[in-house]
């Protein structure tokens, strides 16, 4: 139950913040339909790949796929509905930030949660590895495909959050078991994505001046 209820929550979060990517783009039904679909299960069936999983959880229970679907739809028809003046695109922008990052935080449970199950290889790299390449993995097929340098790659503080998340769950797994390192992991990964949202937090670029952290201006 633990992990569908992260799986639901993830698929949810980024097939709204997939069908906004679309839309900003100014792509019909069908290409926002992919880009939600690819958001939302794109890094789960690469998960499922490298873990040995075949076919893929979301190619042999739909649920995830048309869960997708159904959000692309309701999205796009929210935002043909809505007259977006500049207050409700900032609304907009908020709602994208939070649906990714409540997605990146599920993702990162769900994909260290399939590694710490299946209890193969490395105690702390195989269940890291699949934890963010659940989480990002999607994200970074979303944006290539809206021809974007991928979040992952550009952006402040993101995978490194899902790889702190993962981390924290592995160390907590022997001690507290399943469910409550899953909502530690997802609690961390909420809590550095949120704190990189508001105060502007960014890794190290190679530039004169530079600082392992500085502050958006």
């Amino acid at each position: 139950m633990t992990w569908i209820l992260f799986d639901w929550a993830g698929t949810l979060a980024f097939a709204v913040s997939g069908a906004m990517v679309g839309l900003s783009r100014r792509m019909d039904i069908f290409g926002v339909t992919v880009l939600a679909l690819l958001t939302a299960v794109g890094g789960g069936m690469v998960r499922d790949v490298l873990a040995g999983i075949t076919p893929p959880v979301a190619l042999r229970q739909p649920t995830d796929l048309l869960m997708s679907v159904v959000t692309a739809v309701v999205v796009s028809y929210g935002y043909e509905v809505l007259q977006l003046d500049r207050r409700r695109r900032r609304t907009m922008t908020l709602l994208y930030d939070i649906s990714d990052t409540i997605g990146l935080a599920s993702f990162t449970v769900t994909g260290a949660l399939t590694g710490l199950t299946l209890g193969t290889g490395h105690p702390y790299v195989f269940p890291i590895m699949l934890g963010v390449i659940t989480a990002v993995g999607g994200g970074m097929l979303r944006d290539l495909m809206a021809q974007r340098v991928p979040v992952v790659l550009r952006m402040d503080v993101y995978a490194v959050a899902s790889l702190v998340g993962a981390w924290f769950m592995c160390w907590s797994w022997p001690i507290w078991g399943p469910d409550v390192s899953s909502w530690l992991c997802f609690i961390i990964v909420l809590i550095l994505r949120g704190c990189a949202l508001k105060f502007g937090w960014q890794l190290y670029h190679p530039r004169p001046g530079g600082r392992v952290f500085r502050r958006k201006t």
